[in-house]
């Protein structure tokens, strides 16, 4: 699913039309502004493993921003730490616009509702450049599992609190599943694992009674049947996997949970890097072949300004603050 005009007018909704043109950069002019940059390779930090989600657009916006500057991207992956170890990574490296930090709602917004206290402020340590993508999940078990529809999840769920477990590959997978928890009554048991790829796994083997997963990742496992997928946590049906019915069809319409991978540097950047920088997100984004591989993706383009993610960040982070406290989530 590509990401539209109307998508994007009603993302930027409330916004003003007025302040959208006013801040639309010009492309030409970032460019003669700050000509030598970049002056070597980017380096892209990911704070997740090779194969999330987030790594895959960071390695798709890389090969497309290495093409456009003639210097490369090579991709970092620093995973563990509920994104720290990466995070750090990148703030700690000169704020020069040459390490930028690609990544998810977890790092950017989650991690400040789950945490009591985080080593970085994901809204004052970041210069914020652009979204890039977002995603809808699924709900997956195993593929022998005797569960077939959700229904059959969440009714053994209730009668049985605590004895099913789920997988988490990250803070907000764990958000996620605690939210499903709270909209349906059942009582799960959560077991961590560093990435999404790690807890895909952990369903394949059976390790894990189910999991809320990047739709992106487990599309092909659902396909050949390694994987049953009882709720695709969109509004609609994905394309992809049209057998697998969307989050009302299911039984929880207020279920939608979307993941999303943004793009960052240190707060520190000068502004002309900062809005080179976004003038290369934005000539990636508007590749033509760019658009067609997202058209074949569960997961949409979604290339932003730097406020409209900035105002977006903020609105994440209030609304899984209020439901970390309705759910009684204990703060980390």
């Amino acid at each position: 699913m590509t990401y539209t005009v109307i998508q994007r007018r009603q993302f930027v909704a409330g916004l003003g039309a007025a302040a959208v043109a006013a801040t639309w950069p010009n492309v030409a002019a970032a460019s003669e502004a700050n000509a030598s940059f970049p002056s070597r390779p980017l380096r892209f930090i990911v704070p997740f493993p090779s194969g999330s989600g987030t790594d895959t657009t960071a390695r798709t916006f890389a090969k497309k921003i290495g093409e456009i500057t003639g210097k490369g991207v090579a991709v970092e992956n620093k995973p563990g730490g509920n994104g720290f170890i990466a995070v750090q990574s990148v703030l700690n490296a000169p704020a020069d616009g040459h390490t930028v930090f690609v990544g998810s709602n977890s790092t950017l917004s989650t991690n400040a509702a789950l945490f009591k206290k985080l080593p970085y402020d994901p809204l004052k340590d970041f210069e914020p450049i652009s979204l890039l993508t977002r995603g809808a999940c699924v709900i997956i078990v195993p593929g022998k599992s005797i569960y077939k529809t959700l229904k059959d999840l969440i009714e053994d769920a209730r009668k049985r609190p605590a004895a099913l477990n789920y997988g988490s590959g990250s803070i907000s997978y764990k958000l996620y599943s605690e939210w499903l928890n709270e909209l349906t009554g059942m009582r799960t048991t959560e077991i961590a694992f560093k990435g999404a790829g790690d807890a895909i796994n952990a369903v394949v083997s059976g390790v894990v009674d189910f999991a809320v997963v990047d739709a992106s990742g487990a599309i092909e496992l659902i396909n050949g049947g390694r994987v049953r997928a009882l709720a695709f946590t969109a509004p609609q049906r994905s394309h992809l996997i049209p057998g697998v019915p969307n989050a009302a069809e299911a039984g929880v319409p207020d279920y939608l949970a979307f993941n999303w991978v943004a793009a960052a540097v240190s707060a520190k950047t000068p502004p002309a890097v900062v809005k080179e920088l976004v003038s290369l997100f934005q000539r990636a984004g508007a590749a033509p072949d760019i658009k067609e591989y997202y058209s074949r993706q569960s997961t949409s383009l979604l290339v932003t300004q730097p406020f409209e993610l900035a105002r977006y960040q903020k609105e994440e982070i209030d609304r899984w603050k209020r439901l970390a406290e309705t759910a009684k989530i204990e703060l980390q």
